[in-house]
């Protein structure tokens, strides 16, 4: 692992926002890496406004949107809300639908496609369900921008549709009567970097204004929007993070039952981004990965907390499942990879029928963990194969996949992650035209773990007040990434112990030379540098500041990395 310190920011700069601000040295660094260099910035960046956020009506097509929803409401058509089978899809669905029903009668209906049976993306047989029960709208989420064939298909049943979406267009649009996705290139809206459930609420904050109400009376829905922009691991700056701001403050303040029925098995005073990405969006997502999407739906707009609680422990159970099964896929792909002595190879792609299709996801993203190189995993459905992609930091993967189109059937998806389906008997050709593909452009650089540092720091300047101000530096993600530092000269103070079921972790205190105050520390799957800091060794360290809830007491702990003497 190499440790990659921050280019060093001007100095006079440092001094001239620090001065602005009254924060130290390191605080105005911290923001000066991520573009704060203002007081107006800082403001923005540590008071995120709803009032920030952008008009609406910039997204190509969201006039056309609204203009057709509201004529269906005021005509009484049946509309079909639909959506993807992950934490994004659902609680889009779970969004627009509850929006929408408060301007109905019972006129809503919801969709999730079956994972097996349909796949990702408008199915014909949704169309068929819609077409059968008189529905004469359809409101895509989170997918539909590759759906040509599909819209045409509903166009010929006398079915519109509107289609949000997030991901890659390619150079022809489904012809609906309003496509919203920002990355269109004809769609001047300012913040490109929106997900699926982030584009439902601009179509209900469009709405909200026709119906001359204002953000304050959608302010409930944004949960929703939080915990999916954590799920689907979008850039959290911008629009998003005061999307993700007012997200975490709802869940907090006054969660919608569904998720309040998980929250309150957490025993978690503070919900955060933490608990969105490892315990809700993980619950959430099994029910499309294990059973059906539905589920996660009906979960997400139910207003009876035993119901809730019922549904929510039958999400819990499916995820224990999950997480079986994608340990068990994850062993048996890495065996499958020795066996071929592939682990030189720029790629990973291993493909097995039996493996459970809900959870080649989250091994592909393993796997590019361990390896750290392009990972696709497949497995069988529908006679053909169907992968999981993820990618290493740098390389845009969707475009290795393009360039291997020939032996694909149909893909979709981003630069770091993308769905694939191929026919069985290509398999091979695709494996070696990926593998071609990808050794020829990728940077052997992508496929070294990085550690990117953001300054070096001495224990003595971890205090409660830095940690406090550290804190409104969140919510952490893609864009705003969780400060990473270094810090030298470091010793354990004798009691470091391998901890975990399985003996994988570490757990130790920390003092620096010519400081007293210990810091308690932990290593996750750090077990193997045990030896590293035996006998009072020093050591150097990389690791993030965090918080540790033990018997109702809160204090700092550091999360380290890595560590090499």
């Amino acid at each position: 692992m190499i440790w990659e310190l921050e280019k060093a920011q001007d100095e006079s700069k440092i001094k001239a926002l620090q001065d602005q601000l009254n924060v130290s040295k390191l605080v105005s660094m911290l923001l000066l890496n991520r573009g704060i260099d203002t007081f107006d910035k800082a403001k923005i960046f540590f008071r995120p406004s709803l009032s920030d956020l952008h008009d609406p009506f910039l997204m190509q097509d969201m006039q056309k949107a609204v203009d057709r929803i509201q004529q269906a409401i005021k005509e009484k058509e049946k509309i079909l809300v639909f959506g993807d089978y992950d934490v994004d899809g659902t609680s889009s669905v779970a969004l627009v639908s509850s929006f929408l029903n408060k301007q109905t009668n019972d006129t809503v209906l919801t969709y999730i496609p079956d994972r097996y049976s349909e796949g990702y993306g408008i199915s014909l047989k949704s169309i068929d369900f819609a077409s059968s029960n008189n529905v004469k709208l359809i409101i895509a989420l989170d997918c539909g921008i590759q759906a040509l064939d599909q819209v045409e298909y509903a166009r010929e049943k006398n079915i519109d549709f509107i289609i949000c979406d997030h991901h890659t267009p390619s150079k022809e649009i489904p012809k609906a009567i309003a496509v919203l996705n920002p990355l269109r290139e004809d769609c001047k809206y300012p913040f490109k970097s929106l997900c699926g459930c982030g584009i439902g609420f601009k179509l209900i904050q469009g709405l909200t204004i026709v119906m001359e109400n204002t953000i304050e009376d959608i302010k409930e829905y944004l949960d929703l929007v939080g915990l999916a922009i954590v799920a689907d691991i979008v850039a959290l700056t911008g629009e998003n993070r005061i999307l993700c701001y007012y997200g975490l403050e709802q869940i907090n303040k006054s969660p919608r039952v569904g998720l309040k029925a998980i929250i309150d098995t957490l025993e978690k005073e503070t919900i955060t981004i933490n608990e969105l990405g490892f315990y809700l969006g993980p619950r959430i997502n099994a029910a499309g990965r294990m059973a059906s999407g539905n589920l996660a739906v009906e979960l997400l707009v139910e207003e009876n907390l035993e119901k809730a609680t019922e549904l929510a422990e039958k999400l819990n159970q499916l995820n224990i499942e999950r997480r079986i099964l994608d340990k068990e896929t994850t062993q048996e792909a890495i065996s499958e990879i020795k066996k071929h002595k592939n682990e030189e190879s720029s790629t990973t792609v291993v493909c097995n029928p039996d493996w459970h299709k809900g959870v080649i996801g989250i091994a592909a993203s393993k796997l590019t963990e361990t390896y750290y190189r392009p990972t696709i995993v497949f497995t069988s459905s529908n006679n053909l194969f169907v992968g999981s992609a993820r990618s290493v930091n740098g390389y845009n993967v969707h475009a290795a996949i393009e360039k291997c189109k020939e032996f694909v059937v149909e893909f979709g998806g981003h630069k770091y992650a993308a769905g694939i389906k191929i026919k069985k008997t290509q398999y091979k050709d695709f494996k070696d035209k990926f593998e071609e593909v990808v050794s020829s452009t990728i940077d052997k650089s992508m496929t070294i773990k990085k550690v990117a540092v953001e300054g070096e720091i001495e224990l003595k300047e971890i205090t409660p007040k830095f940690y406090r101000i550290l804190k409104q530096f969140a919510p952490f993600g893609p864009g705003n990434k969780t400060p990473i530092f270094s810090a030298k000269n470091l010793r354990d103070t004798g009691y470091a112990k391998v901890v975990g079921k399985e003996n994988t972790h570490l757990k130790f205190n920390l003092t620096q030379q010519n400081y007293s105050k210990i810091h308690n520390a932990i290593g996750f799957g750090l077990a193997s540098k045990y030896p590293n800091i035996l006998n009072k060794k020093l050591f150097n360290a990389t690791f993030t500041v965090d918080q540790n809830y033990w018997n109702g007491q809160e204090n700092i702990q550091l999360k380290v990395i890595d560590i090499k003497n």
